[in-house]
């Protein structure tokens, strides 16, 4: 085996081992706001996981821009506490990805791509009409981790899901089960890399 010891590496073999091992990464695609100029952001993180059902909670992990200060989607986060995650489907993959480009805080994705929406139940936040799955979220903590010089490095963002929204093909209502196979959803892969849904194997668990 190929061995490497962190602390020997630069941060571009770090960023290409963690996002290559670490596969697949869900992804969601955040729609949040901005109260100062009043601009809403899209933007798609694969840094992105559960961590609880008790209390419904996912986390989001953004890093920060190489001067230190926080990106978009986290200052919004700060400053305005609802947001919106999206699930991409194959559907939605170039649209997505469009997203990731770094566009000025004045300007929202929305409009420069031109996506249907529709009044979410959130003021300030419309939806996306082809996303199958959103979770409406609100701010519940946030940490910030410095790097070794004590500088800003990553928000993390600890998220509670107060609204579930499924579109009816992705849907079993009387199983509540959500149709995977149907929704297609997108994985975070390293590079310019992503992954379809393929093979889905069932396991009955150990009793």
């Amino acid at each position: 085996m190929y061995h490497y010891a962190a602390k020997q590496l630069n941060q571009r073999q770090l960023y290409k081992f963690l996002t290559g091992a670490i596969v697949p990464r869900p992804i969601a695609w955040i729609t949040t706001y901005n109260p100062e100029i009043q601009v809403v952001n899209l933007a798609p993180f694969s840094y992105f996981t559960i961590l609880s059902s008790r209390v419904p909670l996912v986390m989001v992990s953004i890093n920060r821009k190489p001067d230190g200060h926080p990106k978009d989607t986290a200052q919004n986060l700060l400053n305005s506490p609802q947001a919106i995650i999206q699930v991409v489907s194959e559907d939605l993959l170039v649209a997505m990805n469009q997203t990731a480009a770094s566009l000025p805080a004045t300007t929202s994705e929305l409009d420069q791509l031109g996506l249907a929406t529709a009044p979410s139940g959130i003021p300030e936040l419309p939806a996306l009409v082809d996303a199958k799955i959103r979770l409406h979220v609100t701010h519940h903590q946030h940490q910030l981790l410095t790097d070794d010089s004590g500088n800003p490095m990553t928000d993390i963002f600890y998220l509670r899901v107060t609204d579930f929204y499924f579109a009816d093909e992705v849907f079993d209502s009387e199983k509540e089960y959500l149709l995977n196979e149907t929704l297609a959803p997108i994985s975070r892969l390293a590079g310019n890399d992503y992954g379809h849904l393929g093979k889905v194997e069932s396991l009955n668990r150990p009793l």
